[in-house]
């Protein structure tokens, strides 16, 4: 390589055969080519061969493959500083060791950088072996996004293309004390001192891998120490972003991500003392940054658990998990226009938390309400030609009268109402008139609505969906009663002038369907000559 190269990557590596193998080899056949390209890989006392590895490829590129080996330092900080050092390249690039770049990765994002003058550039990333990666930040190329009103606050690791010339003129580097999120304050601050930053989606330039041991240094660390590096990361970024709005926005990502991480289903498992400090350690946070509009901008799943371990509610957070682990989702409680999840601590005078915090704000609940929503029972009742399915369903909420329906929908039932979840209808949406009268009640354990009635099956050739309207929080929801795996009532004749069969379905969904036909449609003998007929091309074939 003769020259300043375009771009400097650098790879931190500690233990990561066999796929620093891929990795390298992602690098070295970049379709920027060897000439502009300088790749800084620092052993951070590896013993798994990766060192030698390192090596092998410095010999086979020259030039090209820089190698430097060092004590184990704990984690990817050091040796990134390390590389950052000797780096020369325009730009700076970064990569984890397991992972591997689309061969014009490198070529696209220089020359994105060089035409729209960015600091920063993010090439779409996609995980594989079930590694998850955020996707929402690369739905189209943009030149110019903000750290604060983009999606870009979660999707803060260092794998982006940085100008070396942003990088140290503010001398930035990763803070070596932090074994977990090191990268963090380093993507923060690049971000927010740049003067543009820019997304290209229309290629797949970063493939993160989760190793089959599940060894990345993200699935290895504890509840505590995530909780000291989240806090560390957070303190850094408001030093830079005064509160407000920004600052807001920014933080949504802790509270939803790190913060919400550590109150999941491993948290009951945790001992006592353990427990205890991972509340304290969320109340300090949330007591400093947690605004009313962050708390808002939460789910409300993760607000609640938040707000119980702010308050120190270790027993009711440990509830709120369980249950819904246990359980599922609670119900809602539908006051007038407002809607509230029924988690442990609500409404406890002994907590004192806000209904805020129970309440459902702008948030679309479709697995939710779909989830607490099926049959318990369905039976015929028949009166000459007058045929009624009689049944009865559990809804997944509690509320006021005339808060939820039950709507018979004409015709077959449509895909867009037989998703796995509830459908949120549009505001100007016209609901099908109701079929039937249904009385309200409560489930014996006080989680659920009931209802119980008659609807009416009609003399015509259709396929009918049943379907529950709720109305919550503002919106219309559509759900597909389930079967529940319920024994259906078997199909029956009805009707003595045109005679019809009428049965009660499960379609392949799970969902409960009414399906009349004429019996006439359905001629004496067919089947005994279709079989005939089949039996008939079978011994042609064979012939």
């Amino acid at each position: 390589m003769s020259g300043r190269p375009d771009a400097t990557v650098v790879v931190a590596v500690y233990n990561t055969m066999p796929y620093l193998t891929e990795c390298l080899t992602s690098l070295v056949g970049q379709s920027i080519g060897l000439d502009r390209l300088e790749i800084i890989a620092v052993d951070d006392g590896s013993t798994d061969g990766s060192g030698a590895e390192l090596d092998r490829f410095a010999e086979l590129y020259p030039g090209t493959v820089k190698v430097i080996h060092q004590a184990n330092s704990g984690g990817p900080a050091a040796p990134s500083n390390r590389a950052l050092e000797v780096a020369t390249g325009r730009f700076v690039y970064f990569i984890g060791s397991d992972d591997y770049l689309g061969e014009e990765a490198l070529e696209r994002m220089v020359a994105y950088a060089d035409e729209h003058e960015s600091d920063v550039v993010i090439g779409k990333m996609v995980g594989t072996n079930g590694r998850y990666v955020h996707q929402k930040l690369y739905k189209k190329n943009d030149p110019d996004v903000s750290l604060f009103h983009s999606s870009l606050p979660f999707t803060l690791a260092n794998t982006k293309l940085f100008r070396r010339e942003l990088v140290e003129k503010h001398g930035l580097r990763f803070p070596e004390d932090l074994p977990v999120g090191s990268d963090q304050p380093f993507t923060i601050e690049a971000c927010f001192r740049a003067r543009k930053i820019s997304v290209l989606s229309d290629y797949t330039f970063y493939y993160a891998v989760k190793r089959g041991d599940a060894s990345n240094i993200t699935y290895r660390a504890n509840h505590l120490s995530r909780l000291r590096c989240t806090a560390a990361i957070m303190k850094h970024a408001a030093s830079l972003v005064e509160a407000g709005p920004d600052r807001d926005a920014l933080f949504q990502r802790h509270f939803t991500w790190e913060l919400a991480k550590l109150v999941q289903d491993d948290f009951p498992a945790l001992d006592a003392e353990t427990r205890r400090e991972v509340c304290e350690g969320i109340a300090a946070l949330a007591d400093e940054y947690f605004t009313d509009a962050l708390r808002d901008s939460l789910d409300v799943k993760r607000r609640v658990r938040i707000c119980l371990a702010r308050a120190g509610a270790v027993d009711e957070l440990i509830r709120a998990i369980t249950e819904e682990a246990e359980q599922g989702a609670p119900p809602f409680r539908i006051e007038g226009d407002k809607a509230f999840a029924l988690y442990p601590g609500f409404r406890d005078e002994s907590l004192g938390l806000p209904d805020r915090c129970y309440e459902l704000v702008g948030e679309a609940v479709p697995g939710r309400l779909a989830q607490g929503t099926e049959l318990l029972a369905a039976e015929w009742d028949q009166a000459g030609d007058n045929l009624h399915l009689v049944l009865s369903a559990r809804i997944g909420v509690l509320g006021d009268t005339g808060s939820v329906t039950v709507r018979m929908a004409k015709g077959a039932m449509p895909k867009s109402a037989d998703k796995p979840g509830a459908r949120r209808l549009q505001p100007d949406h016209e609901l099908p008139a109701p079929e039937g009268e249904f009385t309200r009640g409560t489930t014996d354990d006080g989680r659920a609505t009931t209802l119980q009635g008659r609807i009416p099956v009609h003399a015509v050739k259709s396929k009918l969906g049943v379907r529950v309207y709720v109305d919550l929080a503002g919106s219309t929801y559509e759900i597909p009663v389930k079967t529940g795996g319920r024994p259906l009532p078997l199909a029956r004749r009805w009707r003595q002038a045109v005679p019809y069969r009428v049965a009660a379905n499960q379609n392949p969904k799970g969902r409960l369907v009414i399906t009349t036909a004429p019996l006439w449609e359905i001629k004496p003998g067919a089947g005994k000559r279709l079989r005939h007929m089949l039996s008939r091309l079978k011994r042609k074939v064979t012939r």
